[in-house]
């Protein structure tokens, strides 16, 4: 067997300790920096509070730090360091923000299917998907969507109907389903078979008014069933969801702790960072002195620990403070004046802003929360994608249905179409199904849903 040997060149990045204690640093929220400090005070003795508030935290190395930033900046984006791919160069690295999990249904349940869906499948699930409102109940009635799916996909009109069956029966049980009751059904399909699964199938089939008025001796004496078991199948149609939408797992924080707080102050916007909790730490100058030139390993490795830590808590603060004072300078607009103002603002245009990457500015703004007159909100907030075609955010125009919602007359609310036509007189042109989207987000209901009796009207009708 011949051996040989070559030469080649691989691009990869190397991640220090020192590196990756910075980028833990950097995504710490205010509660769990100040835990990390804690425990850091008990971990290391070298370690010391700085008692003095109006003392500045520890520089030292400035020319280290600025290496160290730079090396940071370098890493890749964390899906590479996953295992992942690099996404494509979008010019809105906003979605890129992490953020535990899409409130879009259809894009969760999309990431879902994409794992055990061909790709061809997932296309037609979404145009389904795309027609369900935010409940998963579908939009517009079935024999008229099937007609259009039929349409939009030519080559597989007999898959449209079955690919929609697969939603009904699949992970979601009861997903674009054309009435609750269907929803209901699919629900009990997912359920292990039994007797009792047989009655509930058949008192939703077959005596929903009677379901309906609670009468469990008319439920009965329809089915021949008795008492007992038509009140456990009650039970098990009663344990099911109104709709197919699985809510997010929420996080349970508690309380918010704002990690910046900014305000106005001699006629500017002003940001500062919320030091109120974690302790500020330095090395003890004694014990760094007294190990000055000494060469034992134990102490010189808790003092560099404790070097690498007071460091990287620097580079987090100032980096977390620089990226907060170009996000309230650029949406200053917002703060002043409501959500109507916010402008389209990307990770990129803030990384370069600040000088680092747009990994950097995503990991920063994740899980952070600022103070503002307008009320305590994540950071993230303060982005905002552009609306395609026009120089306004999707956010603001979500706003401005709001208002217009909430100042139309109580008798003629209105339809998304006049929404639409109202905003285009705004300069703002969107599509109606826009409109609805938007709408739903806001847990607005449709004009019909909305109408509601003028007093006078309601006094006449009710003599």
């Amino acid at each position: 067997m011949k051996g040989n040997m070559r030469t080649a060149m691989v691009q990869g990045v190397n991640l220090t300790p020192q590196l990756l204690q910075s980028i833990r640093l950097l995504q710490l929220t205010a509660p769990q920096l100040e835990q990390e400090l804690r425990q850091a005070l008990e971990r290391n003795p070298l370690l010391e509070q700085d008692e003095a508030a109006e003392e500045a935290e520890a520089d030292e190395a400035p020319e280290a730090a600025m290496l160290e930033a730079a090396a940071w900046d370098e890493l890749p984006e964390p899906a590479f360091l996953s295992g992942g791919s690099i996404g494509g160069g979008d010019d809105d690295a906003t979605l890129r923000i992490a953020d535990g999990e899409s409130s879009d249904p259809r894009l969760r349940l999309l990431r879902l299917l994409s794992l055990h869906w061909d790709a061809r499948d997932l296309d037609i699930a979404a145009w389904w998907l795309d027609r369900c409102d935010d409940r998963g109940y579908l939009e517009q009635p079935l024999d008229e969507l099937l007609a259009a799916a039929r349409a939009a996909f030519p080559t597989r009109a007999d898959d449209v109907g079955v690919l929609r069956q697969r939603l009904l029966h699949g992970d979601w049980p009861g997903m674009a389903a054309a009435d609750p009751g269907e929803c209901l059904r699919a629900q009990l399909h997912a359920l292990p078979e039994d007797a009792t699964r047989g009655l509930a199938l058949r008192l939703l089939a077959e005596h929903l008014d009677l379901l309906a008025a609670h009468d469990h001796a008319a439920m009965a004496a329809a089915t021949g069933a008795g008492a007992d078991a038509v009140r456990a199948a009650l039970g098990m149609i009663l344990g099911l969801r109104p709709h197919p939408v699985q809510a997010p797992v929420a996080d349970d924080h508690g309380h918010v702790v704002p990690d910046v707080v900014a305000w106005r102050g001699g006629g500017a916007w002003r940001v500062a960072l919320n030091r109120r909790g974690a302790p500020q730490l330095r090395i003890a100058a004694h014990c760094e002195r007294a190990l000055a030139g000494s060469d034992h390993a134990a102490l010189r490795g808790l003092l560099d620990e404790a070097r690498w830590l007071v460091r990287g808590v620097a580079m987090r603060n100032d980096t977390l403070l620089r990226t907060a004072q170009v996000l309230v300078e650029r949406q200053r607009d917002f703060l002043d004046q409501g959500p109507e103002a916010i402008l389209p603002l990307t990770l990129r245009e803030v990384a370069d802003a600040i000088g680092v990457h747009e990994s950097t500015v995503s990991r920063i703004v994740s899980g952070k929360y600022i103070q503002t007159p307008r009320g305590t909100f994540e950071l993230k907030r303060l982005f905002a994608v552009r609306l395609e075609g026009a120089q306004i955010a999707g956010t603001a125009v979500k706003a401005m249905v709001r208002r217009l919602i909430d100042a139309e007359p109580a008798a003629a609310p209105l339809a998304d179409d006049v929404i639409a036509g109202l905003l285009a007189r705004q300069g703002v042109r969107i599509a109606r199904r826009t409109v609805a989207k938007y709408r739903d987000q806001l847990a607005i209901g449709p004009a019909r849903a909305r109408q509601r009796l003028a007093p006078r009207q309601a006094r006449q009708e009710y003599v």
